[in-house]
């Protein structure tokens, strides 16, 4: 099954997907230096999003948000890609700086943890194995 959505952020990659029924904010809700989820609220809170397809409604909080999926990337701990139901402005920019594949308006709920994916930033899609 592919799925299209928006082009958010160039590249492609696949993977297992990781998933957050909640907005993630990136300052204080991922440990910059593991990649592991800190954030309470999140059902992922403890998983690491190092070599996954980070799936997530929408990001929340500091624009500093950007720099750390940038340090995430830095660090060797980020996501392989993004799927958003809804992009906005601090996680779009992290992707783009950090060349992490992102892509938004997907509808997210039919995800599973660890099914496969292919994420393709250069068109927009996702492909469900």
């Amino acid at each position: 099954m592919i799925l299209t959505g928006r082009k958010i952020s160039k590249g492609m990659a696949e993977g297992e997907v990781l998933k957050s029924s909640s907005p993630i904010s990136f300052l204080g809700g991922i440990d910059p230096k593991t990649g592991i989820i800190l954030d309470k609220n999140s059902n992922a809170c403890g998983k690491s999003i190092k070599g996954k397809i980070f799936v997530f409604p929408m990001g929340k909080g500091s624009t500093v948000g950007s720099y750390v999926i940038y340090q995430l990337k830095k660090n060797g701990v980020a996501p392989l890609a993004i799927i958003n139901k809804e992009a906005e402005t601090i996680v779009s920019v992290g992707a783009i700086i950090s060349d992490i594949p992102m892509v938004d308006k997907i509808d997210i709920d039919s995800f599973k943890e660890g099914e496969l994916v292919k994420v393709n930033g250069d068109q927009g899609t996702v492909e469900v194995s």
